[in-house]
Parts: C-alpha cells; sequence; structure tokens
C-alpha cells in the first residue's frame, strides 16, 4: 500500500529527502544545547568565568539560530512536499476513474469516489508530511536525548527506560481502539456525501413534494452517527495526552528529587559529581525524550486516521477495468455496419441474472433501428454495448465487422456518438458545450449543428447567443432545450454510429420529425439508433425491434409489427388513442 502511495511522490521526492536532512540537522543543534547550557552554568556562570560565558553564551546563540533556520527550512519543504503530493495524488486517481467502465463506477459510488478524492486525500496530505517532519525527527530526537541523557548519569537515565513500557502499553490499546472507529467514520462520509448529492441533484422533486423536512432528518441522522462515532475515536485518543503528561512529570519529579540530593553530596563540584547545570540538562534531556515520544503518539494517531483513508484511496489507484485497448489495437472503423451475435450481458455475475439475453441483430450503414420496450426491458443497456460502456457476457458486438473489443478505446468512442437518457451539459457557455461534439468546430459548423437539432431558434433568442453561459447540468435551459442542444454536440462528431437513448422525449412530436429528418440530409451514411418511448418517433426507421425482459420480442418495419406484434400494436392503439383525446 505505501509503494502504491509513494509513486506518486515523484518530482516532489527530492524534497521530501531534504526534509528528513534539514529535520536530522535542528536534532542535532536541539540535542547540542542542553549541553552547552550546561557548560554556561557550571563553567561560566557558576565559575564567575565572564570569558567562559561570552564564549558558551556565543555559541548557543550560532545553535539556536541554526537550529531554527533548519526547522523553519524543514517545515517549508514539508509542506510544498506533502501538498505536491496530495496534487500528484488525486491526479493519479483522477485519471485511473476517467478508465472505469460503468460497472466500476457503480462499484465504488459516486459519493465514495468523491470521499476518497477530497477527505481522504486530505488525510493523506497531513500523514504524509508529518512522516517527513515527526517520524524522523522524533526517533532521532528520542535516541540522541537517551545518549547524551546516559552521558551525564547513567542511573538516573534509567528512569526514563521504566516508563517506556507504560507508554508503548498505551499506545497500542489507544491504536487497537481507534482504527475501527476511523474505518467506519469514513464509509459513513459516503452515506454523507450521497444524501447531499441526492437532495441537491433533485432540489426540484425535493421542493415540489415539500420534502424538506424528511431530507433535514435523513441528512440529520448520517451526520449524528459521524459525530458518534467520531466522538468516541477522538475520547480514545485523547488518553494519550495525560499518559504522555503524567510519564513527563513523574519522570521530572524522580530526576529532580535524586539530582538535588547528588548535587548536595557533590558540593556542585563538577570534579567530585552532578552539578546545577547537569540537573538543568537531564531535566531538558527528560523533556526533550517525552516530547519526541509524545510526537510519535500524534504521528500515530494521525496514521491511524490517514490508515483507513490511504487503503481506501489505493483501491481507487490499483483498481483496473476490464475494459481496455487490446495488445494491437484496430485504429479505424471502417462503416457503421453494427451486428449482434447471440449477445449475453449480466451486471452482477455473483447474482447471475441476464440482462440481455442472446440477442441477433444486424444494420447496415446508414439504416436507421428504432428500439422501443417497456421500462426496463433492457434497452439502454444493449446499446451501451456499442461504445464498451460496459462489455458483453457472451457473444460479440461487431461494428464495420470488427469485434468492438479489438477496437483501440478512443478510436472506437469517437467513432459513436451518444446522446444519454440523462442530458448532461457542462458550466462554460453553448459553444464550447457543442464543441465538446468536436473541438475544432468552425462557427459555422457549430451553427448548422445547432440548426438541424432545432435548437438555433432558442439560441437566437438569447441576448449572448452561442456565447450564452450554460449553468452546471445545464440549470439555466428547459429539458426539451437541454436535449436538442446534446443533439447538436452529437451531429457536430458526424459519428460512423449515433445513438438516441429517448433523447427527444421532452421536445413536440413536430420539433422530434424536423430532427430525424435531418439525421437524413446531414449523416446519411451514418447508422442511426433510437430509442423511445413513442411510437411516432420510431415509426419511419428501416427496422424496429421491440423489447421485453432483456430479449428481442419482435422485429420488423412499423406495418410488419402492426400485424405480427400484439405488444406494438397496443402500444401503437394506446397512444393514438392518447393523442386523439389530447387534440379534443
Amino acid at each position: 500500500m505505501i509503494r502504491t502511495l509513494f509513486k506518486s511522490s515523484r518530482q516532489y521526492t527530492k524534497g521530501a529527502l531534504i526534509t528528513i536532512c534539514l529535520s536530522t540537522l535542528e536534532v542535532v543543534f536541539e540535542i547540542v544545547i542542553p549541553t552547552t547550557m550546561s557548560g554556561l552554568i557550571d563553567y561560566g556562570i557558576n565559575a564567575g568565568d565572564t570569558s567562559m560565558v561570552w564564549r558558551y553564551g556565543g555559541l548557543l546563540l550560532i545553535f539556536a539560530l541554526m537550529q531554527l533556520i533548519t526547522g523553519m527550512s524543514a517545515a517549508r519543504l514539508a509542506a510544498r512536499s506533502s501538498a505536491g503530493f496530495a496534487s500528484n495524488l488525486r491526479m493519479d486517481m483522477y485519471r485511473n476513474i476517467q478508465t472505469f467502465s460503468f460497472a466500476d463506477i457503480d462499484k465504488f459510488s459516486t459519493a465514495s469516489i468523491v470521499t476518497r478524492l477530497t477527505t481522504d486525500v486530505t488525510n493523506v496530505q497531513t500523514a504524509y508530511q508529518m512522516m517527513t517532519r515527526m517520524v524522523i525527527r522524533s526517533p532521532l530526537m528520542f535516541i540522541f536525548s537517551m545518549t547524551a541523557a546516559f552521558r551525564i548519569s547513567s542511573e538516573i537515565s534509567f528512569i526514563f527506560i521504566i516508563c517506556l513500557p507504560i507508554l508503548a502499553i498505551g499506545l497500542m490499546f489507544i491504536v487497537r481502539t481507534a482504527m475501527p472507529l476511523f474505518k467506519r467514520v469514513f464509509r459513513t462520509y459516503d452515506e454523507l456525501n450521497n444524501v447531499v448529492q441526492e437532495n441537491v441533484q433533485a432540489i426540484r422533486v425535493v421542493k415540489t413534494f415539500n420534502q424538506e423536512e424528511h431530507e433535514k432528518k435523513k441528512f440529520g441522522a448520517v451526520s449524528e452517527r459521524i459525530y458518534e462515532l467520531f466522538s468516541k475515536a477522538e475520547r480514545t485518543m485523547t488518553l494519550n495526552m495525560p499518559l504522555m503528561q503524567s510519564c513527563m512529570y513523574i519522570c521530572m519529579l524522580l530526576i529532580s528529587w535524586i539530582c538535588a540530593k547528588a548535587i548536595v553530596a557533590s558540593g556542585n563540584d563538577p570534579a567530585l559529581g552532578l552539578t546545577t547545570g547537569n540537573l538543568t540538562a537531564l531535566i531538558t534531556y527528560a523533556v526533550q525524550t517525552l516530547s519526541s515520544l509524545m510526537m510519535l503518539s500524534m504521528v500515530f494517531t494521525m496514521m491511524t486516521i490517514a490508515g483507513s483513508s490511504a487503503g481506501r484511496i489505493v483501491e481507487i489507484l490499483n483498481e483496473r477495468t476490464d475494459i481496455h485497448d487490446p495488445e494491437q489495437p484496430v485504429m479505424e472503423v471502417k462503416n457503421g455496419d453494427v451486428r449482434f451475435e447471440h449477445v449475453d450481458l449480466v451486471y452482477n455475475k455473483a447474482a447471475g441474472k441476464k440482462v440481455l439475453s442472446d440477442i441477433n441483430l444486424d444494420l447496415k450503414s446508414g439504416q436507421t433501428l428504432g428500439i422501443i420496450g417497456n421500462t426496463g426491458s433492457s434497452k439502454s443497456s444493449l446499446v451501451q454495448l456499442i461504445p464498451r460502456l460496459y462489455d458483453v457476457t457472451g457473444g460479440r458486438v461487431l461494428i464495420g465487422d470488427v469485434d468492438v473489443r479489438d477496437y483501440d478505446i478512443e478510436v472506437l468512442r469517437n467513432a459513436v456518438a451518444m446522446v444519454l437518457q440523462k442530458n448532461q451539459l457542462f458550466s462554460g457557455t453553448i459553444a464550447e458545450n457543442l464543441r465538446w461534439g468536436n473541438e475544432h468546430a468552425t462557427d459555422e459548423e457549430i451553427k448548422e449543428a445547432a440548426r438541424l437539432a432545432c435548437a438555433d431558434e432558442f439560441i437566437e433568442q438569447f441576448p449572448d447567443k452561442y456565447d450564452t453561459y450554460i449553468e452546471e447540468g445545464g440549470t439555466n435551459v428547459s429539458g426539451g432545450q437541454k436535449q436538442r442542444l446534446c443533439i447538436a454536440r452529437a451531429l457536430l462528431k458526424k459519428p460512423k454510429v449515433l445513438i438516441l437513448d429517448d433523447s427527444t422525449s421532452a421536445v413536440d412530436t413536430k420539433t422530434d420529425a424536423i430532427i430525424q429528418h435531418s439525421f437524413t440530409t446531414y449523416i446519411p451514411d451514418t447508422t442511426k439508433i433510437i430509442i423511445s418511448q413513442r411510437v411516432s418517433s420510431v415509426q419511419n426507421a428501416d427496422k424496429i425491434i421491440v423489447m421485453d425482459d432483456g430479449r428481442i420480442l419482435a422485429e420488423g418495419t412499423h406495418e410488419e409489427l402492426l400485424e405480427s406484434c400484439p405488444v406494438y400494436k397496443e402500444i401503437f392503439v394506446q397512444q393514438q388513442k392518447g393523442g386523439a383525446e389530447d387534440e379534443q
């Protein structure tokens, strides 16, 4: 896990290593200061030697300045390195997420991915910064302080050794108790993000049904669980500080008591035994030793929190999608011929239920296929196999007589344009959104695509026309306007295969007919696949299939299906009656 994370350090590894070197120097200067102070007291102040006072005083000033410089430099480099590491880590995660199939996204959930990219990375960033500073500084401080203390008095220094088992047992108990709680906290964060995401995305529905209080209770319940878990974990972690301070004060009292007796016995003479300067140095080293242990306990605390986050991040980094380029990919889609051969699809292999079963279909380039069927009949699942948003479980899908799994993924998806059920626009101008279809499209090409999609009629009414700013998610345009913009974006791509997944449901039948007519004139060689709940949207297609429960129930033209397929005829008659009632 650690090796996977540290791959993201890259150009910031050098800064982290320099930080470690500077932290080591900082500790050396900090350790030298108490010994110098002891000499100042014993050989300068107590001896009444002014020259020694100046000498030791000058050394103290130099060591203090060097400690300040190395400490500040180390802290600055540690902050920059950890921030850079976090930036790389987010980018590495984001790049890997971009390779995920729909199945991979479903596996992690959107809310969980957002938490891992934000909260979890921040926790790991803090731990990384502490590692480059405290993880190096604390052990060195402990070793050097203990060594210096033993040089002064090995008998008294054994007081430190007595405290170590107590601290070790206490820390082990704290970490083992708190770690499972923090893991549960971050899983609950995913739920919290999911509640917020659902509420914000469906805010119009929430307000329409007057369910604000219900959503508040949902959010409050999840938030309360986080509070309870975090409080329990933090209560456990707070035992760390009183444990450390108790050991520190006991050590200082014992050292002061034993040293006081020894100083009286030696007459404060360095040649005969312990002195006041030695006592000052021992107390300082005691503080430094136990402070280093306290810093290590803080590192353990942060590592406990970051350990859960790190594991969740590594799951994203190590995830390898089943959908990837073959070793020798085909780099050209010759035409828009589409063929399904005995295709099966299973989303959840453990459950084993087939979403699509034994699908056989043959379309020639330039033909139009209409797909109709009840909700849940797997119409969308069928077309998502064409650009490899999912991969077939059995059988194969071919475009231009080549299995889609043999194509370079980028080449394949550039040859297929999809307008999904959930139309998505991005923050930016109308022109910028349309150029998602073709980033090099000229202004004239953009206007032509908008005209063919019947989008120009409302775009021209905006004061800024094609420079009109679209809010996030396209909230400042209507559902029908959003659909027409998405269709125009797909037309700019001039694909080999165009898929419209119920993407004209929010426009009237007249506009729908105009849009479909534009396909035959603008992209005559493109294979068109139209999924719709309305018979009027597919009745002019070269071929229509009726789907039910993941199977093709019937296939033929509009007239043929009226004669041979009772389900299709029933849908048509019901919609005709509905249209007649609307006219009345």
